[in-house]
């Protein structure tokens, strides 16, 4: 079967033009290519000598736009407000394919004005010239992997980028004409000590940035860094001191201009917020193209299959990449608003909790681990260290 020839809508399966459409909508695309694979992550990634025939980062660009395809086919049109190129590292493709890819969302779904688009990046896997040909292709957003500036916290993290690169992959995007460029961070490495952190910060913050993110390094199940830690080649830091690092951050980039608007994410005003991660974290709409990428529409949400040559068999015999799928009862979706909507700075409405959610309410105040501003309850400082007790009592 022809990509273009995907029947209509069947059973659990969301019409993208009609269902909720009053709803902000962005696609994400994941590349899952890497150079190296860094042990302490557990995403959808591969370097190219894993992948086999069908899944190389030669025809990776062709399999998307089938997708995209595929999706327009079964689902219609509907003005794409945001679209985010993660993995992976996107910049390992080439970026007229890059660009390929974001020109059929738009012929096929269709961009909105005022389109948000970002790629993440390594340092390393870019020049003026992708950049110069990204911008001109439509990409508006950029955000950086830096995750520390100190070379001994990058070896242990596995990161391959010279940290003395980054100002000038910074400087390349900005002479590119990007509007918005951010810094991700990683803190609570083993090993790096408070004035590694201090010093990743600065560096950071000298960039100029319109956008950090910081998160604590987390030990997931199965990866390599998981491995270490369980054999004792690696001890991770005791949650005092992960939490002293995240106070830090926030002193230190409050100072600099930049506002934190949920938990791990700081911005220097409101336009240079990510507005596709807001779309996650306000449970809007959107639709994930490449292996592994999940899909949530009007209470729906689906995902691929992982492996990128199983996606692209599908692909290329007209098949759907559909692996599973679920319907989120109104219980669930209840309970997941409270959990993200609390993480971010504009809060949580009161009425979104139930009657005895709401009694707790001048306890979590009393203990300053929130405020009320006006009928929406913002956590502070002390409550981002402990959201996720605050959101069992929410819960609850």
């Amino acid at each position: 079967m022809n990509p273009t020839e995907i029947p209509r809508p069947t059973t659990g399966e969301r019409d993208l033009g009609t269902s909720g459409a009053a709803r902000p909508f962005g696609v994400y695309v994941h590349v899952p290519f890497c150079r190296v694979r860094c042990g302490y992550c557990d995403f959808n990634t591969y370097t190219a000598d894993e992948l086999g025939e069908g899944a190389t980062r030669a025809t990776y660009a062709d399999t998307a736009i089938r997708e995209i395809v595929q999706a327009a086919e079964r689902f219609g049109r509907r003005p794409v407000e945001t679209v985010f190129f993660g993995g992976g590292t996107p910049t390992q493709l080439p970026s007229t394919d890059l660009v390929r890819i974001l020109r059929a969302i738009d012929e096929r779904l269709g961009l909105a004005e005022g389109v948000e688009v970002t790629t993440e990046a390594n340092p390393d896997s870019v020049t003026p010239e992708s950049l110069a040909v990204l911008r001109a292709g439509g990409f508006t957003r950029i955000s950086f992997g830096v995750q520390s500036a100190v070379p001994h916290v990058l070896a242990t993290l596995e990161r391959t980028h010279d940290p003395a690169n980054v100002p000038q992959a910074v400087r390349w995007a900005r002479e590119a004409g990007f509007e918005q460029v951010s810094v991700d961070l990683i803190y609570g490495t083993p090993g790096e000590s408070f004035d590694d952190w201090r010093t990743s910060l600065e560096q950071a913050i000298a960039l100029g940035p319109d956008h950090v993110s910081a998160y604590a390094l987390i030990v997931e199940e199965g990866t390599a860094f998981a491995r270490k830690v369980r054999r004792g080649e690696v001890v991770m830091p005791d949650d005092d001191e992960t939490a002293d690092k995240y106070v830090l951050a926030d002193e230190m980039l409050s100072a600099a201009g930049l506002g934190w608007y949920e938990l791990s994410n700081w911005a220097r005003d409101g336009s240079a917020q990510c507005r596709h991660n807001v779309l996650y974290w306000r449970s809007d709409d959107w639709l994930g193209i490449g292996p592994g990428a999940h899909s949530h529409v009007a209470g729906e949400r689906w995902w691929n299959v992982k492996h990128p040559a199983a996606y692209a068999q599908r692909l290329v015999a007209g098949e759907s990449p559909r692996h599973d799928g679920e319907t989120i009862d109104a219980e669930t979706a209840h309970v997941e608003r409270i959990m993200l909507e609390t993480r971010l700075r504009s809060g949580l409405g009161l009425d979104t909790l139930s009657e005895a959610a709401r009694a707790s309410v001048p306890e979590l105040v009393a203990r300053d681990l929130a405020t009320l501003e006006g009928d929406r309850l913002v956590l502070t400082r002390t409550g981002r260290l402990l959201a996720d007790a605050v959101v069992r009592e929410l819960v609850d």
